[in-house]
């Protein structure tokens, strides 16, 4: 090892006791103000996989160590799957994973446990349907009682979920319809396929109630009776995420990316020579999430190293015949 006393452009070194300097800031001697730098963002991440401590007394252990390494390496991103609940850790490739998880074993003493990403499947309906949903429980002193009627309809892609209520003539006091308005909510958390349902509107438009037995809890579990028993009739169908996918590589190897793209599914939208760069494209496909994760694996292979993507999502679209018979069988499998 050399100790230098200064360091000049191009130079690599190292220094000891930098505790308080994250990755980005800028080092000065203080004596004079330090020259503004050019802030680079990282490259944005391209491979993912979800992790969990092995015990779970080790959960908060594991959220303080992931902050630790995003700061220290900003390329590494932690995403919770609001859907699946799941902590994803992304990174620039399988190498730069195995090194963080193995950094969280060594370093922070967390045992691991790590799977693929879940994908985030939705369902939704075709056909229109009227459905009433009742709840009456009768158990010695006051009883509960709820009673309502939802018109169920599909809506386009891409429009979630609306409630509205028509009701007249006092058939659902009013200070009930948000009670329902949540067991609707309740009701669309998981649909007959197993998964969330969007695109759906709902619509109050009667019921009945009683002076004592009815409640909010009530009027809650009547409407996600209500939900549950009309959703199987509306002709569920599962959806699954679309996203661009935007791949550079160089031309020599846009033969072989068109062929991966296909094998997984994908639509080709078109390429073109990539500004700047003689001798590299820049492919654009639409393709389904469930065939991107390990894309980057195939990529680099084809391109010896060379090519990197982006993707964008922007749709969600139906999954019929056996690909959707396979996708459910096996999240009915993991429940």
């Amino acid at each position: 090892d050399t100790k230098r006393a200064a360091a000049e452009p191009g130079d690599t070194v190292a220094l000891a006791k930098l505790d308080p300097v994250k990755t980005g800031d800028t080092v000065s001697s203080g004596k004079t103000p330090p020259a503004a730098l050019a802030v680079t963002e990282p490259t944005p991440p391209v491979l993912a996989i979800s992790i969990a401590a092995t015990d779970r007394k080790d959960d908060v252990k594991l959220g303080q160590a992931l902050a630790r390494l995003h700061e220290e390496d900003p390329s590494l991103v932690v995403v919770q799957n609001a859907q699946t609940h799941d902590t994803v850790l992304w990174g620039q490739g399988e190498m730069h994973l195995r090194v963080a998880s193995e950094r969280l074993r060594d370093r922070f003493g967390i045992k691991l446990t790590s799977h693929p990403p879940g994908i985030g499947y939705q369902e939704t309906i075709r056909k229109p349907i009227t459905q009433r949903g009742r709840h009456k429980k009768q158990s010695g002193g006051h009883g509960q009682f709820g009673d309502v009627v939802l018109d169920i309809k599909p809506l386009p892609r891409g429009d979630g979920f609306k409630f509205t209520e028509k009701v007249v003539g006092g058939a659902v006091p009013r200070n009930y319809i948000g009670a329902v308005e949540e067991g609707v909510v309740d009701g669309l958390a998981r649909g007959p396929l197993g998964f969330p349902v969007t695109d759906v509107q709902v619509t109050l438009t009667d019921g009945s109630y009683h002076s004592v037995d009815s409640s909010d809890l009530a009027f809650r579990t009547a409407a996600r009776i209500g939900l549950n028993e009309g959703l199987p009739q509306c002709q569920p169908v599962l959806l699954e995420p679309i996203h661009v996918v935007e791949i550079v590589c160089p031309t020599d190897a846009t033969a072989k990316i068109n062929a991966i793209l296909s094998a997984r599914r994908g639509q080709i939208l078109g390429f073109d020579t990539r500004d700047g760069w003689s001798g590299w494209d820049c492919v654009r496909a639409m393709m389904p999430e469930a065939e991107i994760g390990e894309l980057i694996v195939e990529l680099r292979s084809a391109t010896a190293g060379a090519g990197s993507f982006t993707r964008t999502f922007d749709h969600m679209a139906e999954v019929t015949g056996r690909a959707a018979d396979q996708i459910i069988a096996a999240h009915q499998h993991a429940a």
